[in-house]
C-alpha cells in the first residue's frame, strides 16, 4: 500500500514539474510575443502621433514663412519688426521670424534689428522649393533644446519642437528624418539615432531588425519620415514585473493542470479497471423502463437501461461509464451485458407476447464489430426469442460513417430486427440521411419534450420532425415524458405515438416491469368485457 501510495506521489510530481516547466516555457513564449506585438502597436501609434504633430507644425511654419515673405512693410522696419510679433504671437509652434541674407540675421521679432549681422551655420538640409532648413541655428542654441530653422529666399522662422520630443518615455524613442535634395542623402532632424541605416528610416512601413523594431510614417507634403524605435530587450526589462508576473501565472496554472491530469488520468484509469471488473463479474444492473401507446396508455414494450455502482458504492452515470468504454475500446462487452440480462428476464414475455417488444441499446463500435451480429443471432437462437421482438436503438451520432450504418442497419432489418435512431435531433440526420438508413422508427429526444410548455424556440422544430417522420413512414417513439402537458401535446396528432418517460413509468428492475405489465394486461381483459359504447383504440408498436 505504501509503495502504491509513493508510485502515485511520484508519478504526480513528475507529470506537474513537466507540466510546470511546459508553463513557464509557454507563458516566457506567450509573454514575450504578445509584448513585442502590442510594441508594435504601440510604436505605429507613437510614429503616427509624432508624423501628425510634424504635419500640423510644418503646416504652420510654411503658412507664417509665407506671410514673412508677404510682408507689407519695408524691410527690417519698426513697423515689420511689429508684423513679425504679431505672426509669433498668432502662432503656436513658431518662436521667432524675421529676415536672413546671404547666412546674416538682419532682424527678428526676437531679436529685433541686427547693427552688425553675422554669417551663421549653413543650412543642413535643403528642400526641392529651395526652402533650407537649419538645427540650432547660432543665436537660439540653447543646450536644453533643439531649434530648427526653416529660410526661403530673405525670409526665416524659428521654431521649438517640444510636443514632439516627449510624447513617450523609454523605451519609446523616436528620430526624425530628412531627405536632402541636392544629395538625396536622408539625414537626422531630431531625436536619437537608431543604430540602423538612414536610408532604412526613410522608407515607410514597420520592420523587425534583430531584436530592434522600428514603425516609419512618411509626409509626401514635407519631404521628412518619422520613426519610432525600440528594442524587444529593452522593453522586456521595462516591464519586467508584468512579464514575471504572466510566467509565473503559466507556470502556476501549468503546475495546477499537471496535477489536475494526474488524477484525472488516475480517476479515468481507476473507473475503467473497476468497470472492466464489474462486467467480468456481472456487476452491472440492467433496469426497463416501460413504453406505453400514447392513445391507449397500453404497456408495448420497454427500454432495457445499465446501471452501474462503483466499489466505492457511489452511482456512476452511464453517460460517463460508457463513454470511458468507448474510448477504451471495450462497449461492447456492456452491450452483451445488456443483451444476456434481458434475455434472461424477458425470453418468456417475449416468446408468450409477440406483441411486446424490447430495446437494446448498442454503441457504434457494435455496429463495425463482425461479430456483433453473429452474437446476437446465437443469443436469440438460445433463448427461443424471435428477433422481431428485439428492437435495436443506436444514437444519432453513432450514424456519422455513413457506409458503416447503411451496412449494419441493413443486416440487422434482414435478420427481423426493428432498428431504431435514439437520442433523434441532437446530431445530423437529414432528410435524405434517414432515408438512406432505413430505419424503422426514431425516438425524439427528452431535450424536445422537456421544451413543451416554454418558450423555447425548438418547439417550433417539434412538428417538423413528426411531419419528416410521417412522410417516411417512421415510428415514433417520444422520450421524457414527464407531464400531462407534454403527453397532451403529441396525444393531438393523428400518427400513432409510443411514449416513454417517468409519466408512465421510471427505470425498474425486471420483476418490477413484468408485475406492470401483468397489471396493464388484467386491465385490458376487464376493459375488453366491459359494454362499449364506441370503438376502443387499438393499441399499436413500432414496426
Amino acid at each position: 500500500m505504501m509503495r502504491s501510495f509513493k508510485r502515485r506521489v511520484l508519478f504526480t510530481l513528475t507529470i506537474a514539474t513537466a507540466t510546470t516547466a511546459a508553463g513557464i516555457v509557454g507563458g516566457y513564449l506567450l509573454a514575450r510575443a504578445i509584448t513585442v506585438k502590442m510594441t508594435e502597436l504601440k510604436l505605429e501609434q507613437y510614429a503616427t502621433r509624432i508624423m501628425a504633430d510634424g504635419e500640423a507644425s510644418s503646416a504652420e511654419l510654411r503658412t507664417v514663412l509665407a506671410a514673412v515673405s508677404a510682408s507689407p512693410h519695408s524691410s527690417c522696419s519698426d513697423a515689420e519688426i511689429g508684423y513679425f510679433r504679431n505672426l509669433i504671437f498668432e502662432s503656436e509652434y513658431v518662436k521667432d521670424a524675421g529676415r536672413m541674407r546671404e547666412g546674416k540675421i538682419e532682424c527678428s521679432a526676437a531679436l529685433g534689428r541686427q547693427a552688425n549681422p553675422r554669417a551663421q551655420s549653413e543650412p543642413e538640409f535643403t528642400q526641392q522649393d529651395g526652402t533650407e532648413i537649419y538645427k540650432s541655428l547660432r543665436p537660439y542654441r540653447n543646450s536644453d533644446l533643439t531649434t530648427i530653422a526653416l529660410q526661403l529666399g530673405g525670409s526665416y522662422v524659428v521654431f521649438t519642437p517640444l510636443t514632439r520630443m516627449h510624447l513617450e518615455p523609454p523605451p519609446m524613442h523616436f528620430t526624425e528624418t530628412v531627405t536632402d535634395a541636392p544629395t538625396q542623402r536622408p539625414g537626422r532632424l531630431l531625436g536619437e539615432l537608431p543604430q540602423t541605416s538612414l536610408a532604412a528610416l526613410a522608407t515607410e512601413g514597420s520592420t523587425r531588425l534583430g531584436d530592434d523594431l522600428y514603425a516609419t510614417r512618411c509626409s509626401i507634403r514635407f519631404f521628412n519620415c518619422v520613426t519610432a524605435y525600440t528594442s524587444i530587450p529593452e522593453v522586456l526589462q521595462t516591464n519586467r514585473a508584468k512579464f514575471n508576473g504572466c510566467i509565473a501565472l503559466c507556470g502556476l496554472f501549468g503546475a495546477f493542470f499537471g496535477i489536475a491530469l494526474s488524477l484525472l488520468y488516475r480517476r479515468n484509469k481507476s473507473v475503467a479497471q473497476q468497470l472492466r471488473r464489474a462486467i467480468a463479474r456481472d456487476k452491472l444492473r440492467v433496469v426497463y423502463q416501460p413504453i406505453v401507446h400514447l392513445a391507449s396508455r397500453r404497456i408495448v414494450g420497454a427500454e432495457a437501461l445499465v446501471r452501474w455502482t462503483n466499489e466505492e458504492g457511489l452511482a456512476v452515470g452511464p453517460d460517463v461509464f460508457v463513454r470511458i468504454a468507448e474510448e477504451q475500446g471495450f462497449v461492447g462487452a456492456i452491450t452483451r451485458l445488456v443483451l444476456r440480462h434481458a434475455l434472461r428476464d424477458f425470453a418468456a414475455t417475449l416468446r408468450n407476447h409477440p406483441d411486446f417488444r424490447l430495446s437494446i441499446n448498442v454503441a457504434a463500435a457494435d455496429l463495425s464489430d463482425p461479430e456483433f451480429l453473429p452474437v446476437l443471432e446465437r443469443s436469440l437462437e438460445r433463448a427461443a426469442v424471435p428477433a422481431r421482438n428485439l428492437a435495436i436503438e443506436i444514437t444519432e451520432s453513432s450514424t456519422v460513417s455513413r457506409e458503416v450504418a447503411i451496412e449494419a442497419i441493413g443486416r440487422l432489418r434482414r435478420s427481423g430486427h426493428s432498428v431504431h435512431i435514439d437520442d433523434f435531433g441532437t446530431g445530423y440526420s437529414s432528410l435524405s440521411y434517414l432515408h438512406d438508413l432505413s430505419v424503422d422508427a426514431i425516438k425524439i429526444d427528452r431535450a424536445f419534450t422537456q421544451a413543451i410548455g416554454t418558450e423555447s424556440v425548438i418547439v417550433a422544430i417539434l412538428p417538423q420532425i413528426l411531419a419528416m417522420a410521417e412522410a417516411l413512414n417512421l415510428g415514433v417513439i417520444v422520450e421524457g415524458v414527464e407531464t400531462e402537458l407534454q403527453a397532451g401535446y403529441f396525444a393531438t396528432y393523428d400518427q400513432p405515438i409510443l411514449s416513454q418517460g417517468w409519466l408512465f413509468g421510471r427505470p425498474v428492475p425486471a420483476i418490477d416491469l413484468l408485475g406492470l405489465l401483468a397489471a396493464d394486461r388484467r386491465k385490458m381483459a376487464v376493459s375488453a368485457n366491459a359494454p362499449r359504447h364506441t370503438a376502443d383504440a387499438q393499441p399499436l408498436s413500432v414496426a
